[in-house]
């Protein structure tokens, strides 16, 4: 069995424990069927996600130019305390930027590799948990708009981490936290602007995920480096693939490479 495609983000559903697909232009396939099988990737080409052209994926699978000029790839992303579509000032492309920015966004609390602070759409609970490979998360603050979440966010991670770490999250090295207890301890350093919007009446979402072998000592795969690769797949975590011989391949950061995957 052959596909071929553009990777991109896999699709997840929110089940006991996550369903996850690979989608492409005319298939997909259902990634939870294929534990305990041999996969092979064999690279293609590039193809940058905005302009399609076969140019080196720089990140985010957008080509450099591209990386540069389209909005989806702007600094207001990752820091969302930048956004100004509020205040009506463009960035990049002030329509997207208002239909982004200006709606409900969650401030919460997850536990992946440790407990952390982090920013989402309210329309993306809890896929944003999930590809971070957060086992349980809790909202704290809904926000009408991304700057609010962003001050938030920057007000609390002086207390606890905004990053996962990603080796530690992949093998499930983790400690049990409330993070009900964190809620209540972190509330009074929440900004006076985003106070009225604290949730202090909702319970945590616990997250399964379908990982039969954890990696002892995760090794990356990239295939802008490593054109071919074969292993026996036994979970998935987060956006990653983990295999039998501790490879693991996060499929975000391959965004935009073409790849033919073949199921022995």
């Amino acid at each position: 069995m052959t596909f071929k495609g553009v990777l991109t983000k896999m699709t997840t559903e929110f089940t006991e424990p996550i369903n996850y697909y690979m989608v492409f232009k005319n298939d997909f396939i259902h990634v939870n069927q294929l534990l305990n099988k041999t996969i092979s990737f064999k690279f293609i080409k590039n193809q940058c996600l905005n302009c399609s052209l076969d140019k080196p994926i720089y990140r985010q699978g957008f080509c450099k130019s591209c990386f540069f000029d389209v909005p989806q790839a702007a600094d207001w992303i990752i820091k969302p305390e930048l956004s100004k579509a509020h205040l009506g000032q463009e960035d990049r492309d002030l329509d997207y930027e208002k239909k982004v920015q200006l709606q409900p966004h969650i401030v919460y609390l997850a536990n992946s590799s440790n407990v952390k602070v982090g920013v989402t759409r309210k329309t993306q609970v809890p896929t944003r948990w999930i590809d971070q490979g957060a086992h349980e998360a809790l909202e704290v603050v809904e926000v009408p708009n991304r700057y609010l979440a962003g001050i938030t966010e920057i007000a609390l991670k002086d207390f606890v981490a905004d990053k996962t770490n990603w080796r530690t999250m992949l093998k499930n090295d983790i400690k049990d936290e409330s993070l009900t207890e964190w809620r209540d301890k972190l509330k009074q350093y929440i900004p006076e602007e985003a106070l009225p919007y604290f949730i202090d009446n909702n319970e945590e979402t616990h997250i399964e995920f379908p990982v039969l072998q954890y990696p002892e000592k995760p090794k990356s795969l990239n295939f802008g480096k490593t054109a071919f690769y074969q292993g026996i797949l036994k979970g998935i975590k987060g956006q990653y693939l983990i295999f039998e011989d501790n490879t693991v391949c996060n499929i975000r950061s391959n965004e935009g490479f073409v790849v033919e995957i073949t199921v022995a």
